[in-house]
């Protein structure tokens, strides 16, 4: 009998055919969004599961579901899974980082840019049939971005990303906040320097945040914090929702205490705080950072290539590429 695993939301069908190869697939190309309830029904008996970020994957999950072995999710984050719950009973847990990393940072960078030069809210204009006379000389006058000084706050693989691109493609002066400094030959590459965290959200002009949502980061970006920062400043969230306190940002925006934002991130998505839908100087998405072709497919690639190792099979068999809890891995795993 094939092993049994479950594939939570569309993908691309030949991706998911290389699991059909290996084992027997219950999918859900209609792209359903389960229920907590109707997500363990569908995996009772599996042993794996291709997972997205609208998984919940909890100790509640996990002990109705005891002969689960992996999850591996799409995208670089995993905060709908507890992996310490996981680890504790054996399930290897892994995500796809890396390959998100360039397309990510170059949205985060457009969405910044968005912001700043008033984009959204000036072709809302135009196609509103506003634009009935030539502008005035203050018409939609945003800020600058060359020159300017990027701030960014988490120095991951995507913030030196970002960081790059504003250095070298915007002559833009970097400073950055992180758990700790990064090495003197990666801030080099980047042209950045290591700022505390005030200095960052005094100094930023467009601040970007880029830090992975925890208990520890839950509203690092709050009332707070948008009080430091520049009244003429613009705030861009690429990271998760709920890093930034969405209500206390749109009080922000309506108040003028900064200059705009670009949001691809939210609390409680896909609903959007109703403040910030009825703010004129923010530009929302719906969380696509990472949604070119190649940059998707290449997730979903990885994502297939770590449960075939997960679970035993393929060339490099119980060692999956990008492991979340790779202690799991000493571990007796399905097919091994």
């Amino acid at each position: 009998m094939r092993t049994p695993i479950l594939v939570t939301r569309a993908s691309y069908p030949d991706i998911v055919d290389r699991l059909r190869a290996q084992f027997d697939v219950t999918d859900n190309p209609d792209d359903t969004i389960w229920t907590q309830p109707e997500l363990i029904a569908r995996l009772q008996g599996k042993v794996g599961a291709m997972t997205a970020g609208s998984d919940r994957i909890d100790a509640t999950l996990l002990d109705a579901c005891p002969q689960l072995k992996a999850v591996c999710n799409i995208g670089v984050g995993y905060n709908n899974i507890d992996v310490g719950a996981c680890t504790d009973r054996g399930v290897i847990v892994t995500n796809t980082p890396d390959v998100l990393t360039e397309t990510t940072a170059d949205f985060g960078f457009a969405l910044m840019m968005a912001a700043a030069r008033r984009i959204a809210e000036s072709e809302h204009y135009l196609r509103g049939g506003l634009w009935t006379k030539t502008g005035r000389y203050d018409m939609f006058v945003g800020g600058d971005v060359h020159g300017a000084t990027l701030g960014i706050l988490g120095m991951g693989r995507i913030g030196q990303a970002v960081a790059r691109r504003g250095a070298f493609g915007f002559d833009m002066r970097v400073i950055y906040h992180n758990r700790s400094p990064l090495s003197r030959e990666t801030e080099e590459r980047c042209r950045a320097r290591y700022v505390d965290r005030e200095t960052l959200l005094r100094e930023s002009d467009h601040l970007i945040v880029v830090v992975p949502y925890s208990a520890s980061s839950h509203h690092a970006i709050g009332a707070a914090e948008l009080r430091q920062m520049k009244s003429s400043a613009t705030l861009t969230n690429i990271a998760r929702g709920g890093v930034v306190d969405d209500a206390a940002l749109a009080v922000a925006l309506s108040e003028g205490a900064i200059a705009a934002a670009g949001l691809d991130v939210f609390e409680g998505e896909p609903a959007v705080c109703p403040a910030l839908l009825a703010q004129k100087n923010v530009v929302l998405t719906p969380h696509i950072g990472s949604a070119s072709v190649a940059t998707r497919r290449a997730m979903a690639s990885l994502c297939v290539d770590n449960l075939i190792a997960a679970l035993g099979r393929g060339p490099v068999a119980g060692k999956p590429p990008t492991p979340v809890n790779p202690q799991v891995l000493a571990s007796t795993l399905e097919g091994r």
